[in-house]
């Protein structure tokens, strides 16, 4: 669910005159505290809330997006109240706390906070002698809010939320926009939907959406659209029946510019690789782009046995098919005989390597990835995708092209590893393609439909065609 159509929690006083009121703010926030400890600890959001009892699932998402959008403010916070840091489960509580008190995310009112938080360290074991602390520390802050807010504010990463050396590398590769970048990683992506267009129009899913009060604009190329507010996937129109996907505009961009103008020339389908497809959003959506004129034959590649499970859902629900195959793109040898006797082929003419980055670029979506990351990790991503694309191009037909993308916004893992690649090979040529694609964010009071339709995620594309012999 997206966290952004989450309605404002009702008061203590309607709390308790409504029947059934739902989970209480104390019992989300113990789930919280011990879903950041976990993230602290290097599990990603994602797996951590998983394992969130379905009942405080959607609330305790909720929340702790909000809390790890303003961790750094938080935790310069925290050190400024409590110079010894405390054990890692009344810690995690109390950054917790102290972000949801933050004028960034006025979700509710600070008497709410400060007295459900207290209830949280009562409710466990970890946290329960420290309940007095807890209360100290977040009153004190109440106090005086406005002086350590100023004590933190030339903090860079109390004042960006984001680690010094990812704001020192968008520095080096965006000294003119870098803190547009930030900016935009610290607010809330919009959602936006890719039509299937082989069963209904744009035009027609718009309609849809009009009928069942669901507000939103045309987005990306011919089958984008983008909501004035999220709402959970089961409320879209048809979306069990396959006509419709939730996917950023800016990945929406992949299918066409890999498939734009390609056409086999005997006549036989094309042949297509997805080299790393999971979830396979944009597997379905080439899937998508195939005509009578121009059917295409798919192979979906995924090194995860699970996450490869998660391709076979998607093209189920959207009535499509492809050849998903758990195998690593790089060890070539380890799948393609047999992908080769099935399809009768030996190379593809188009491939689409989303390969293996940091995220930086989603950040917005996913908030945990930039407290997750080490500075090293890039590297070692880039050392991944360069092996990737030597092992791919060679199964590029002459004529065929590449399309070489990633969810980042660093340099290393987008222009400056393509510019490496085509010195290393002479066979390779550009085609147009949009480069580095930075997350965007409308201007304050600027929060139109029209505004909705050009905010995406950071990307990176580069297409790359090898000629006919």
């Amino acid at each position: 669910m997206n966290p952004s159509s989450r309605p404002r929690q009702p008061s203590r006083a309607a709390t308790a005159a409504t029947p059934n009121p739902g989970p209480s703010l104390s019992a989300q926030l113990v789930a919280v505290a011990r879903a950041l400890q976990e993230v602290r600890q290097g599990q990603s959001a994602r797996a951590v809330l998983g394992g969130v009892e379905p009942a405080l699932r959607a609330g305790v998402q909720a929340l702790l997006m909000d809390v790890l959008r303003v961790l750094g403010t938080a935790e310069a916070v925290r050190a400024e109240l409590a110079p010894r840091k405390p054990a890692s489960a009344v810690d995690a509580l109390l950054c917790t706390a102290l972000a949801l008190l933050l004028p960034e995310v006025p979700r509710y009112d600070a008497f709410t906070v400060v007295n459900q938080a207290v209830d949280a360290a009562k409710k466990r074991s970890a946290t329960k002698s420290q309940s007095a602390f807890i209360n100290g520390c977040l009153r004190s802050f109440l106090r005086e809010r406005d002086d350590l807010l100023r004590a933190v504010a030339q903090e860079p990463v109390a004042q960006f939320n984001h680690p010094q050396w990812w704001l020192k590398r968008l520095q080096q590769d965006y000294p003119q926009d870098w803190q547009a970048i930030v900016a935009a990683n610290n607010a809330q992506a919009p959602m936006a939907l890719r039509v299937n267009l082989q069963r209904c129009s744009r035009a027609g899913y718009l309609a849809l959406l009009d009928d069942a009060g669901i507000e939103a604009v045309v987005g990306v190329g011919e089958a984008g659209l983008v909501l004035a507010r999220g709402v959970p996937v089961d409320q879209l129109p048809q979306f069990a029946q396959g006509w419709v996907s939730v996917q950023d505009s800016a990945a929406q961009m992949a299918a066409p510019l890999l498939l734009d103008g390609l056409q086999p020339h005997d006549g036989r389908a094309l042949h297509v690789l997805d080299a790393c497809a999971a979830p396979g959003g944009k597997t379905a959506h080439l899937l998508e782009c195939a005509t009578a004129q121009r059917p295409i034959d798919m192979v979906a590649l995924e090194i995860d046995a699970k996450r490869a499970e998660r391709i076979g859902d998607t093209l189920a629900r959207l009535a499509l098919q492809a050849d998903v195959v758990v195998a690593s793109g790089s060890d070539v040898p380890s799948w393609l005989p047999a992908v080769q006797a099935r399809h009768g082929m030996q190379q593809f003419d188009a491939i689409l390597l989303d390969a293996p980055c940091s995220a930086s670029g989603i950040v917005r979506r996913q908030p945990d990835v930039r407290w997750l990351r080490r500075s090293t990790d890039i590297a070692q991503l880039a050392e991944i995708q360069r092996t990737l694309l030597e092992a791919l191009w060679p199964l590029v037909v002459p004529g065929g092209r590449l399309l070489y993308c990633t969810c980042s916004v660093f340099h290393e893992e987008g222009e400056d590893q393509v510019a490496q690649f085509l010195g290393r090979h002479a066979d390779a040529q550009r085609l147009p393609a949009p480069g580095h694609l930075l997350p965007q964010l409308r201007e304050p009071g600027h929060n139109s439909l029209g505004s909705l339709a050009r905010d995406h995620d950071g990307f990176y594309y580069a297409l790359l065609h090898k000629p006919p012999r």
